[in-house]
């Protein structure tokens, strides 16, 4: 069996109910491939080895976070070969910590989501020279010696589909504002790039123009404070394109209080059980963008692949892009039944 089969069988095992149609591997290599994903599970499976994965990621208290964390563990939970450890830590610089004292307990594989993914390169570095493999999820670190591993989300797709959406509704013509979420990182960066590439080869004429980007860094109480500033200084607003569900209904309570609900509208990012509710109530919420969350599940179960040597480390090079991208759907008014399972609150 060739070295691209071998990948793509291993790649295929690990992808335990995403609930998403397909994933993609890496880019124009020879890993390129797309599989479809079940969304059945195995459970106690053992392979007579215990493989210890300890994961360390953001504060997991609400939202796509706190999905993120319980899609973790469910997928732990159901390999009996899995010793399986969550961390959570505030911020970039406790994270780092928090991942050096875990090389310090010489785990067979760790998995990373990153707080800022530039920040926390150098101690995934760290880790890998180490000999402990590194799983990176969603916010990528940003350099390649990193990681053995990475399952993302498609950012720049999510902001393809918001400019597209946005765009279909206003015609191509109108003042969109967009409430970004945090500064620098890859998820942030994409979101924004994707949105404006497709509104420029949308809409050539310049008919919708961005007239107010800032962050509002995920945080529903600073989404509130920044869309209040916003709506003092611009009269004229269409659409609002935010980068996250909990953020937005900060942005939605001030577009209210503003009583300018009727004059414009919003689209969210993620899934949440309140976007979901108020899209399908319609009005100023019409639209969301979300790839689920159980790619922690899958960066799980990639990791007990690796941790048993069946995985990426082995099979392929440092220079071969190992890359699983979860794509991104669109939920509106149309179609949120169909999505609602995937809410989380």
């Amino acid at each position: 069996m060739s070295r691209k089969r071998l990948i793509i069988g291993i790649v295929a095992a690990s992808l335990l109910a995403i609930g998403t149609t397909a994933c993609s591997i890496g880019g124009d290599d020879e890993a390129t491939k797309t599989v479809t994903v079940s969304e059945t599970t195995s459970s106690g499976t053992s392979s007579g080895k215990t493989v210890k994965i300890i994961a360390s990621v953001p504060p997991t208290d609400h939202g796509w976070l706190g999905a993120i964390s319980k899609d973790a563990q469910a997928a732990a939970d159901q390999h009996d070969d899995v010793d399986f450890e969550l961390l959570q830590a505030a911020d970039a610089d406790s994270q780092a910590q928090q991942i050096e004292q875990a090389i310090a307990e010489k785990p067979d594989v760790l998995v990373v989501l990153p707080q800022d993914g530039a920040a926390l390169t150098p101690v995934a570095q760290k880790a890998e020279r180490a000999g402990i493999p590194v799983v990176n999820i969603d916010r990528l670190f940003t350099a390649p010696d990193a990681a053995t591993a990475t399952v993302l989300g498609d950012n720049y797709q999510i902001g393809v589909l918001a400019a597209n959406y946005i765009a279909d509704e206003l015609k191509c013509k109108g003042n969109v504002v967009e409430i970004q979420g945090l500064a620098g990182i890859s998820v942030t960066t994409d979101r924004t790039k994707g949105f404006t590439d497709t509104l420029k080869k949308k809409c050539p004429d310049g008919g919708v123009k961005i007239v107010a980007s800032q962050p509002g860094d995920f945080n529903p109480d600073k989404g509130l404070t920044v869309m209040e500033n916003i709506l003092q200084a611009q009269s004229d607003i269409d659409a609002v394109y935010t980068h996250d569900d909990d953020m937005a209904q900060g942005v939605v309570q001030a577009i209210r209080n503003a009583n300018r609900d009727d004059e414009m509208f919003l689209t969210g990012v993620g899934g949440s059980e309140d976007a979901m509710k108020q899209i399908e109530e319609g009005g100023l919420y019409r639209a969301t963008f979300l790839y689920n969350p159980n790619m922690a599940g899958t960066a799980v179960n990639m990791a007990r692949l690796i941790g048993l040597g069946e995985g990426f480390s082995e099979l392929v090079p440092p220079e071969v892009p190992r890359q699983l991208v979860v794509p991104a759907a669109v939920v509106t008014k149309d179609n949120v039944k169909e999505y609602e399972k995937y809410a989380f609150n």
